[in-house]
């Protein structure tokens, strides 16, 4: 694998230290001359924040969070969005195709960049534990941040490669010849780090656009690995908190949703440099002339009822001639943009989630008034309480797929979280079952032979 730099930053210059990773046998540590020692890194919370507002910004630009990562890559591999170009040199046409092997350069740079802001964060967490200057609340909220973003990684990459890698520190004698943890300990130990998180974390945010999550980010994490366990009553119980915290409210207007400032929103990521556009309208927006490489699919659009106000704002459509192409018109600021942040958790989907654990647990009528509150807002009818639970299994599948296409890879997570994902081979006609998961990276497991086996199929 490559090498690469991670940059702790001070906001105001006070801080530049350079870690260099070298990706070879999984994490490794080259010390350069100029690193600045740990016990400066994280002298004081000033520079301890600028070490996290370093990592957020990688979060948004290059990770499985970014707006043009696992929404996209995930869209097409799944069936919300089809793929035009005719250039296969960055491994998306084999995505759409479902034709993936594990040389793709996708299934490398996804793991890459994940495993290097895991690295990031276990850098905060090593260098704020050993601080003797940072101490109170703000030392566990500073470790709470980091090991609440470092979960959210781990639960992508298990989602995606089942069983990984779990390294827990920034050594690299332990790193490079780390052997795969299993999927069911992996979920395990997210929810025992994020049961942590949850006690260094308070519903306060520190930052009124929400750009740094807060407690109830932490524990929305939480619900969704639970319910990944099958742990629903678990699950119910944070999820009903949430709903009820009077921070947060259903964006009613579809036409904002989309908007910074909403109270619905948990957590979002900022833009890199100011003005700029979010990476999801970089992605899908095209308005004069066909897509050149990427569309919402005929699938998707398909999928919406008549009158959702979803399809009519949040769907843009462009005929030439008798062809009529369809984009994501979620995000819709292209420059100067002051109004729009990545959206990563956002209350809807704890309405979800909520009624999903209920549905799981037979309590149907309940799980009902909880998915109503999502459709009626979105100008559907409300669905009977006396509907069956496996309609009512069917409609959350459904629902979130409209609320979410393009958002995070949800439409993934919720096929192979409901066990459908093997009804994608109606509309992808290579689909395979092990396609569950995605094939480990061919270069580790040359570099690390503990990471073997290769993933079943592959």
């Amino acid at each position: 694998m490559k090498n690469y730099k991670i940059f702790i930053v001070a906001l105001s210059g006070l801080l530049i230290s350079t870690l260099n990773i070298s990706c070879e046998k999984m994490i490794e540590v080259e010390t350069p001359s100029n690193l600045l020692d740990s016990e400066q890194v994280f002298e004081s919370v000033q520079t301890a924040n600028a070490a996290l507002s370093g990592l957020y910004a990688d979060l948004w630009d290059n990770s499985p969070l970014a707006g043009d990562k696992s929404g996209l890559i995930l869209g097409l591999y799944t069936d919300d969005l089809s793929y035009y170009s005719q250039s296969s040199n960055n491994g998306l046409m084999e995505y759409y195709q479902n034709t993936v092997i594990d040389s793709n350069p996708l299934v490398s740079a996804y793991w890459t960049n994940a495993y290097q802001k895991v690295y990031m964060a276990n850098a905060i967490i090593e260098g704020v534990e050993a601080s003797n200057t940072i101490k109170g609340d703000e030392r566990s909220r500073i470790l709470a941040e980091a090991l609440l973003i470092r979960s959210v990684l781990f639960f992508y990459l298990q989602q995606i490669y089942g069983d990984i890698p779990y390294p827990v520190t920034t050594n690299y004698q332990i790193n490079q010849t780390i052997s795969k943890t299993s999927s069911v300990e992996v979920l395990e130990r997210i929810e025992s780090d994020l049961k942590d998180a949850i006690t260094g974390l308070k519903d306060a945010y520190r930052n009124t656009e929400r750009i740094f999550p807060n407690k109830k980010a932490a524990q929305l994490m939480l619900a969704k690995t639970l319910i990944t366990e099958k742990k629903y009553g678990e699950a119910e119980q944070i999820l009903k908190e949430i709903i009820q915290s009077p921070l947060y409210a259903i964006q009613n207007d579809i036409t904002k949703v989309f908007d910074k400032s909403g109270t619905h929103i948990l957590w979002q990521l900022k833009p890199r440099n100011t003005g700029g556009s979010t990476k999801e309208i970089q992605s899908y927006y095209f308005t004069a002339s066909a897509p050149v490489n990427i569309a919402l699919s005929q699938d998707l659009i398909s999928s919406f009822s008549t009158g959702d106000l979803r399809r009519e704002n949040w769907i843009s459509s462009l005929s030439v001639g008798t062809n009529t192409w369809y984009r994501a018109n979620k995000y819709k600021v292209l420059t100067n943009n002051t109004t729009e942040y990545s959206i990563v958790f956002r209350i809807e989907e704890a309405y979800l989630l909520l009624s999903e654990s209920l549905a799981q647990q037979g309590k149907t009528q309940e799980a009902v008034l909880h998915l109503n509150k999502i459709r009626q807002r979105s100008n559907l009818p409300a669905l009977s309480n006396s509907i069956s639970q496996q309609v009512l299994m069917d409609e959350l599948v459904k629902e979130n797929r409209s609320e979410f296409f393009t958002e995070m890879g949800n439409r993934f997570f919720v096929l192979k979280r409901f066990g459908k994902l093997d009804n994608l081979i109606t509309v992808k006609p290579n689909w395979k079952t092990y396609f569950q998961n995605w094939p480990l990276p061919q270069k580790e497991l040359l570099l690390n032979p503990n990471v073997n086996p290769q993933n079943p199929g592959y």
